[in-house]
């Protein structure tokens, strides 16, 4: 696929900037023993019910943490937690989330960096919240890198509804079509398919290329391989 009228990059951030499994297994972990006050065992259950196993550290391909907003998991940990308020439970998530150690998956100064030299406009769309998400970028050193950030709770909905997507092409003035969506689940590629943006499938989440191909224009192992299809 030809990517060289691109305008403007989306990107999806958890499994898409970050390497997932490297930065959301040690948060699952940390957040379901603070939530559960430390019993292990009660964690090892309430994880099972948004498909993480504790015993592994390892989510299930469906879980709802994966592409799920935090207000859908907080829906999922509810009923284990009749003695909690919902938004006590989502305030819990967001400050785990905040200070959960990303890893970047290219080195994202000099990549976006470049993209920017190109005259690109650039973006971000996640199903994190909005605040945790400016956390993690300002901690990588790169939230003034994008001239849009976007959070489940930032007005636009979240993926796979394209509010995000729109939002993004109304702030940078350009049609859906010279935008490219870049994710790594089929929440992502749907929004894009929903906005009428090309569709680039990344492999740096759980989602492997046979589970992303049918919904995607382009897969590559990396946003990093971004490089030399838009030359």
């Amino acid at each position: 696929m030809d990517l060289r009228n691109v305008k403007a990059l989306l990107f999806d951030k958890d499994g898409t900037l970050f390497d997932f499994a490297a930065t959301w297994e040690p948060w699952a972990e940390a957040f379901l023993l603070r939530v559960c006050e430390g019993d292990r065992g009660l964690a090892a259950r309430v994880g099972a019910g948004i498909g993480f196993d504790l015993a592994t550290r390892r989510f299930a391909p469906d879980s709802i943490a994966i592409a799920g907003t935090p207000q859908q998991v907080v829906d999922a940990l509810a009923p284990h937690f009749p003695d909690r308020l919902p938004a006590d439970l989502l305030d819990i998530i967001n400050a785990e989330a905040s200070a959960a150690p990303q890893r970047e998956a290219v080195p994202l100064r000099p990549f976006l960096q470049g993209l920017r030299d190109r005259g690109l406009r650039l973006g971000v769309a996640t199903n994190d919240a909005e605040h945790p998400a400016r956390a993690h970028l300002l901690a990588a050193g790169v939230v003034d890198m994008f001239d849009f950030i976007a959070g489940f709770d930032s007005g636009h909905g979240g993926k796979p509804s394209p509010g995000q997507l729109h939002a993004f092409a109304a702030h940078v003035n350009l049609p859906a079509a010279s935008v490219a969506m870049i994710g790594d689940s089929v929440h992502d590629l749907e929004a894009a398919r929903v906005a009428g943006m090309l569709r680039v499938a990344v492999l740096t989440g759980p989602a492997t290329a046979e589970d992303l191909a049918p919904y995607a224009d382009l897969v590559l192992p990396d946003i990093g391989h971004l490089a030399q299809r838009l030359a």
